[in-house]
C-alpha cells in the first residue's frame, strides 16, 4: 500500500497563512521559519501555505525567512503563497519573496464575484486568465482557489462550470475547492466533489474545509472518497471562526477509516502541536482528539482494570503511535488498578493495607476537586503513611526580586539528606531566575533538573486576592524526553510554583535513588 502513489492523499498545511487569521495570532519571521521547518522536515506534510501576498512588510520578511531556508534545503517547490487576481502585483510580490507557487484566489461563487469585486463573471474570468498567464511567464507555478465554491456550486453551478472550463488551458496544477464559510455536511461534499471530479476528470482537486459545524474532518474524508486528491489542514485546527481541518485529526482518520494514506509522520504531530501552541498563544482543550492532555488518560478505575487484563479498552488510536503514553488519572473514580499502575511506574510496592489508605486519600482529594496527578503519589504516600524520609529534598528558603529597573534575581537554599547548598542567579523573569539559582544549588547533590515544558496557573473565579492559586508545571526528562507534572497550591502564585518545583525535585531524587 505504501508504494501505491494513487492511494496517497496530498496534505497542504495552511497554519502559517489561514491559521494566522485566527484572532490574536501573528507569527514573527523566526517563528514562521521554525514551524515551516518542522512541518516539512519532521511532520512530512506535502506542501505548506505560508503567507498572503502584499499583506505587510512583516509578512514579506517572514516569507523570505522561509523561502531562503526552503531553497537551501531543496524544499522550495513545496512552499506556496496566496495571491490575488491583480495580473502582476501579487505575482511580483511572491517572486520578490522567493516563492515559486501562487495559490490564486478567485471567486468561486457568482455572488462574491458581482457583489464583492463589482465585476461580471466574464470580466473576472479574464482577470484570472491574465494573472495566471503572467505567473507562468514569470516561472511561477499556479494553483487556483475557488473561494466560496460551496455556495457557488449550490446556488449556480453554471458560474462554477464557466470558471473551471476557463482554467483548462492555463497550466493550472490544482484547483482548490473552498468551503469558505464551513456550510457543508458530508453528504453535500460527496455530491459536490463527485460532480467536479466527473466533469473535469483530468483536473486535480484539493478540498479546503472549515469547522463551523464541527464537520471539517468528516467533510475532508467525504471529499477524498469522492475524488479529491488533497486536503488542506492547520495545526490544532487554527483558522478563522471555528478554524480549519485539524492536521492530526484528518491524518489519523485517513489512516484508520479510508483506503488512502498520507506521507505524514504521525509520531511528530504532538510536537508540532506544542510548538504552535507556544508561538500562537492558543492552547488546545484537554479533550482535543489525538493531541489533548486527557485523550490518552483513563479516569475510571474499571478502564485501568480492563487494560491490565488484556488491553480491553485499547483502540487503534494508541498513544505510542503519536509519540505519547497512556496515563491513569487519580481521583474519586480511581480504583486499585489505576493506583497499582501508577505505583508500578514509580517503582513503589505497598502492602494491601497501605494501598487502601493511599487510595482513600486520593478519593478524598478528588471529592474536594483537588487535581491529583500521578506524580503527587510520592507526597500522598509520605503524608498518609507518615514517612517523612520520603521527602528527600527541601527548598528551605528562597528570595525572588523583580524590579522595573533591574533584571529579576533570586537566591535559594536547598537541603538534601542533611546537606545544605545555596546559590543565586538572574533570569528573564522571577521564576526563571529562581530556576537558574535552584539548578546550581542542587547540582552538587547530583540532581539533574528536568526541562520545564509547560506552566499553567488556575485561579478560582471571583476575584478574591486571597484565593488559593493552583500551579501545574509539566516537566520533560532531559535523558529520555518523558514528561511528568507536579502541582502546587498556595495563596501566593510564586509559592505555589515553588511547591510544585519541590515536588519535582523529590521525584527526580527518588528516581535517582532507585537507579543507584
Amino acid at each position: 500500500m505504501s508504494g501505491d502513489t494513487e492511494k496517497t492523499i496530498s496534505i497542504m498545511d495552511t497554519t502559517l497563512r489561514d491559521g494566522e487569521q485566527t484572532p490574536g495570532i501573528a507569527y514573527t519571521p523566526s517563528e514562521k521559519q521554525h514551524v515551516a521547518r518542522m512541518l516539512l522536515r519532521d511532520v512530512g506534510v506535502d506542501r505548506i501555505e505560508i503567507v498572503s501576498a502584499r499583506a505587510s512588510s512583516g509578512e514579506l520578511e517572514g516569507a523570505l525567512r522561509v523561502t531562503r531556508w526552503a531553497r537551501k534545503s531543496g524544499l522550495i517547490d513545496r512552499v506556496e503563497m496566496l495571491g490575488f487576481c491583480d495580473v502582476h502585483r501579487s505575482v511580483d510580490w511572491i517572486r520578490d519573496a522567493g516563492g515559486r507557487v501562487i495559490n490564486l484566489l478567485t471567486k468561486g461563487s457568482e455572488r462574491h464575484c458581482r457583489e464583492q469585486l463589482g465585476m461580471t463573471p466574464g470580466e473576472h474570468i479574464q482577470r484570472v486568465i491574465g494573472t495566471a498567464r503572467y505567473a507562468r511567464r514569470q516561472g511561477v507555478r499556479v494553483n487556483v482557489y475557488l473561494e466560496d465554491w460551496s455556495n457557488g456550486f449550490r446556488n449556480g453551478f453554471g458560474y462554477v462550470r464557466d470558471l473551471v472550463d476557463a482554467l483548462q488551458d492555463l497550466e493550472v496544477e490544482r484547483v482548490l475547492l473552498a468551503d469558505t464559510l464551513g456550510i457543508l455536511a458530508p453528504d453535500d461534499v460527496r455530491h459536490f466533489v463527485s460532480v467536479m471530479a466527473v466533469t473535469w476528470p483530468d483536473t486535480v482537486f484539493d478540498f479546503h474545509g472549515h469547522n463551523d459545524y464541527g464537520l471539517a474532518t468528516a467533510n475532508a474524508i467525504a471529499a477524498i472518497q469522492s475524488g479529491a486528491a488533497g486536503v488542506h489542514t492547520s495545526v490544532n485546527g487554527l483558522g478563522e471562526r471555528a478554524g480549519n481541518t485539524s492536521l492530526a485529526e484528518i491524518v489519523a482518520a485517513i489512516a484508520d477509516h479510508t483506503e488512502f494514506r498520507t506521507n505524514v509522520n504521525e509520531s511528530r504531530l504532538a510536537a508540532v502541536s506544542e510548538l504552535v501552541e507556544t508561538f500562537s498563544g492558543k492552547n488546545i482543550s484537554a479533550n482535543t482528539p489525538i493531541l489533548g492532555a486527557d485523550v490518552f488518560t483513563q479516569t475510571a478505575g474499571i478502564h485501568a482494570d480492563g487494560d491490565a487484563k488484556g488491553d480491553l479498552y485499547a483502540t487503534r488510536l494508541a498513544p505510542q503511535r503519536f509519540g505519547r503514553e497512556r496515563r491513569y488519572a487519580l481521583g474519586k473514580l480511581s480504583g486499585k488498578a489505576s493506583l497499582d499502575h501508577n505505583l508500578s511506574q514509580l517503582g513503589i510496592k505497598l502492602s494491601d493495607a497501605n494501598r487502601k489508605k493511599v487510595l482513600g486519600r486520593i478519593i478524598e482529594l478528588g471529592d474536594k476537586k483537588h487535581t491529583v496527578v500521578p506524580e503527587d503519589l510520592l507526597m500522598i504516600i509520605a503524608d498518609v503513611l507518615k514517612t517523612p524520609k520520603e521527602h528527600l529534598v527541601r527548598i528551605d528558603r528562597y528570595n525572588i526580586d523583580v524590579a522595573s529597573d533591574s533584571p529579576p534575581s533570586a537566591s535559594v537554599s536547598v537541603s538534601f539528606k542533611g546537606h545544605t547548598s545555596k546559590a543565586s542567579g538572574t533570569g528573564d523573569g522571577g521564576y526563571d531566575a529562581f530556576m537558574k539559582a535552584l539548578t546550581q544549588a542542587v547540582s552538587p547533590h547530583g540532581i539533574d533538573v528536568p526541562k520545564l515544558a509547560d506552566y499553567r496557573v488556575r485561579i478560582p473565579p471571583g476575584g478574591r486576592t486571597e484565593a488559593l492559586v493552583e500551579t501545574l508545571i509539566e516537566w520533560s526528562d532531559r535523558s529520555n524526553g518523558r514528561r511528568f507534572s507536579t502541582v502546587g497550591v498556595d495563596t501566593d502564585q510564586t509559592a505555589a510554583a515553588v511547591i510544585a518545583t519541590e515536588k519535582m525535585l523529590n521525584i527526580v531524587a527518588h528516581a535517582r535513588a532507585r537507579v543507584g
